[in-house]
C-alpha cells in the first residue's frame, strides 16, 4: 500500500502532522506503520546527525524498515528530517518496485518563527524574551517526577533577567519496560495534545541542518505529489493526501527492470522450423530467377525482390540475427506471422 514521507526541519510539526495522519487513515480501518528515528535507534538522537558516517546508517536503517513494511494492505508513514534528495530518490525507487504510489509532505516553520521547540506561556506575553533551557538542572526541595506522573515537569525560567515559575521546559516521556519503541506523550491538557520531541537540537546543529538542507521541488517525479504545510495552524490536506494515495497509479517501473514475458515451450523451435523452412524456399527459388523478379515462397504473402544470388552462409547468418532479436521479444501471438516477419527483415538487410 502506499508510502507517506515526512520532510522537513526539527521543530516544524512533522512528528504531529504524522501522528495526525495516523489517526485519520486509523478511522477507516487501514492498517498503518510509522517508522521514525526513535523506531530505528530506539530513542531518539539528535547527535546523529552531527557524524556522517552515523546518519549514513541511520539512513540505511530507515530504508530497510521501510522497505520490510510496504506491501499492497499497509500503509508506511517515515516520519524523519529526509532532507536529502538522493535519499528520497531512493525511497521513490522502493514505492515504484512495490507498485504502489507514494506523496510527499513538506512541513515548513512560519517566516519570521524563530526555530525551536514551541514553548508553552510565551503566547501570553509576546513582548518578553523567554529563555528556556531544555537541559533541566536538578533543583533544591523539588522531587523528582515519577514514571506514573501525567504531569510535565515545571521548573524556573527566565523572563527579561527576572525568574518566573510556571514555564514547563521539557516533557519527561514515561518509563515503559515492555516496549522497544517510546510511547507517544502527551500533556494533560487534551487542548493542546502536542506531540513532543523527545530530543535537543543546538542551534549549531539547526544551522547545519538549514544549509545543507535540499529542499523539495514538485517538477521531481521523486517529490510528487508534493503537499506543503506551514505552521501547526494550517490544516493538515487530507481528502488530497487520500486521493493521492488511493486513486492515483503506481509510479510506472522501468522497461529495462521487467521481466521478459514468458512464452512457449515450443516457440524456439516453430521460429527454428519456420526460418528453416524460408531459407530453403528461397535458396530453390532463386535458381530459376533473374534479376528484378519478386519471389514469392510457400507460406508467406510478403514478396522478395531478386536482385542477385545469396549464398547459403549469407542467408544464415541473418537467420542467426533474426533469431537472436525475436528471443528477446518473444510473443505467442506472432506465431502465424513468423515466416512473413522473416522475410520483411531479409528484404530489408539485403536492400
Amino acid at each position: 500500500m502506499p508510502l507517506v514521507v515526512f520532510c522537513g526541519l526539527p521543530y516544524s510539526g512533522k512528528s504531529r502532522r504524522a501522528e495526525q495522519l495516523r489517526r485519520a487513515l486509523a478511522a477507516e480501518g487501514r492498517a498503518v506503520y510509522v517508522v521514525d528515528d526513535a523506531s530505528v535507534l530506539g530513542t531518539e538522537d539528535a547527535t546523529v546527525y552531527c557524524d556522517s558516517a552515523r546518519e549514513k546508517a541511520l539512513r540505511g536503517a530507515l530504508r530497510a524498515s521501510v522497505e520490510r513494511r510496504l506491501s499492497r494492505h499497509d500503509v508506511v508513514i517515515l516520519d524523519s528530517l529526509n532532507y536529502i534528495k538522493g535519499f528520497r530518490y531512493e525511497l521513490y525507487c522502493l514505492a515504484r518496485a512495490a507498485h504502489t504510489p507514494l506523496c510527499l509532505v513538506y512541513c515548513v516553520q512560519p517566516a519570521g518563527r524563530s526555530r525551536g521547540p514551541p514553548v508553552d506561556g510565551a503566547e501570553a506575553h509576546p513582548g518578553r524574551n523567554v529563555s528556556v533551557s531544555w537541559r533541566p538542572r536538578p533543583e533544591k526541595g523539588v522531587k523528582p517526577q515519577t514514571a506514573r506522573s501525567e504531569e510535565p515537569l515545571v521548573v524556573g525560567s527566565e523572563v527579561n533577567g527576572g525568574a518566573r515559575d510556571g514555564v514547563p521546559r521539557e516533557v519527561e516521556p514515561k518509563e515503559t519496560g515492555a516496549s522497544d519503541s517510546p510511547a507517544l506523550v502527551t500533556s494533560a491538557s487534551e487542548k493542546s495534545a502536542k506531540h513532543a520531541s523527545g530530543a535537543f537540537y543546538p542551534p549549531e546543529l539547526l544551522e547545519a541542518l538549514t544549509q545543507r538542507f535540499e529542499a523539495p521541488d514538485s517538477r521531481n517525479r521523486w517529490d510528487q505529489p508534493l503537499f506543503t504545510v506551514v505552521g501547526l495552524e494550517e490544516p493538515l490536506p487530507l481528502a488530497e493526501i487520500r486521493a493521492a494515495l488511493f486513486e492515483n497509479r503506481a509510479p510506472p517501473p522501468h522497461q529495462s527492470t521487467q521481466s521478459q514475458p514468458l512464452a512457449s515451450g515450443s516457440f524456439l523451435h516453430h521460429l527454428d522450423q519456420v526460418t528453416n523452412q524460408v531459407l530453403a524456399a528461397l535458396l530453390e527459388a532463386q535458381k530459376s530467377a533473374v534479376p528484378g523478379d519478386l519471389l514469392t515462397l510457400p507460406g508467406t504473402t510478403e514478396h522478395l525482390r531478386f536482385t542477385r544470388p545469396l549464398t547459403m552462409a549469407e542467408l544464415s547468418r541473418l537467420r542467426r540475427q533474426f533469431i537472436s532479436y525475436t528471443k528477446m521479444h518473444p510473443n505467442n501471438e506472432n506465431l502465424p506471422q513468423l515466416a512473413n516477419m522473416f522475410l520483411q527483415y531479409l528484404s530489408q538487410s539485403l536492400h
